[in-house]
């Protein structure tokens, strides 16, 4: 008894120590400039995550294609695409693919419309922590070659990742053949795409994002520019319907923009200090979300 009662005792001066350490760096953040990429940036981000995918209106408010008024100021394209993505699944049960592994964190997996899911998280090397007693299925390997059987899922996320594909990933951790030219836009994204619209049921969804604008390699990504997302159109268009939706980071927030107001923006990358302004933005300036649905 005694054991158990020091054991417990440890364990939540532990917890508590982490959560002070995790609330202090917020702290900071907030009052040292809320700088992007700053000490408590991640943090802060997270948190704001956290209120915006369990705020109901604010969803309601995505799906409407309506966004509130200085919406994630300095924060990066991750508060429009959750609030974006988690506006549109829909709330039946369902087979969903996260893939590219941006719902692998126990906040993301508690919000209400995953309850009644079939989450399979796919991902190119095993992360930590996972959620096996949540019944979350993992599995590993390039989104290029799916090893899932022609139409299998009901619902496909794809958050972020088409514009890695082919790039420098070793900041993740990644040692994989890459596009060296930065240079030259590469095409492989397009092999992902067609291995999502093959394994996708019939009336299913596909919930697309990425950096727009401009062509840019930054080496761990390519942003997309208009020649690129018109191949995505052409081969969805082929066996589905495309809905489209463009963002845009201005210095007072993100808001709801079109394709041809997007066309010129540039991205900010916080490791080369590249396409750093004076406008706070910490990442894309634009960024895509394709809803696809499959006839």
């Amino acid at each position: 008894m005694l054991k158990s009662k020091i054991k417990n005792f440890i364990q939540n001066f532990k917890k508590n120590k982490i959560e002070k350490e995790y609330q202090n760096k917020i702290k900071k953040y907030l009052t040292q400039g809320k700088i992007p990429w700053s000490l408590g940036y991640q943090e802060y981000k997270t948190e704001i995550i956290k209120s915006i995918i369990y705020d109901k209106k604010i969803l309601d408010r995505f799906f409407k294609n309506e966004i509130p008024q200085q919406y994630g100021i300095g924060l990066d394209e991750r508060i429009v695409e959750y609030a974006w993505i988690f506006a549109n699944l829909k709330e039946k049960e369902s087979k969903l693919l996260d893939a590219g592994s941006t719902f692998n964190f126990e906040y993301i997996l508690k919000q209400d419309k995953l309850q009644n899911k079939n989450i399979t998280i796919y991902t190119y090397y095993p992360e930590s922590p996972n959620f096996n007693e949540k019944r979350i299925s993992y599995q590993y390997g390039d989104l290029r070659y799916l090893p899932f059987r022609d139409n299998f899922f009901d619902e496909i996320v794809c958050q972020s990742t088409i514009e890695h594909i082919d790039m420098d990933n070793s900041i993740y951790g990644y040692d994989l053949k890459a596009n060296q030219d930065v240079n030259q836009k590469s095409y492989e994204y397009l092999k992902v795409i067609e291995e999502l619209l093959r394994i996708l049921n019939y009336s299913g969804q596909l919930l697309l994002t990425f950096p727009y604008g401009k062509f840019e390699n930054h080496g761990f990504f390519q942003q997309f520019d208009e020649e690129m997302i018109n191949r995505i159109y052409v081969m969805m268009e082929k066996v589905g319907i495309v809905h489209t939706y463009f963002f845009k980071y201005i210095k007072s927030g993100w808001i709801y923009s079109n394709q041809i107001d997007c066309n010129t923006e540039e991205s900010y990358n916080p490791h080369t200090n590249k396409g750093k302004k004076d406008d706070g933005a910490a990442h894309s300036r634009a960024i895509c979300c394709i809803k696809f649905i499959k006839n």
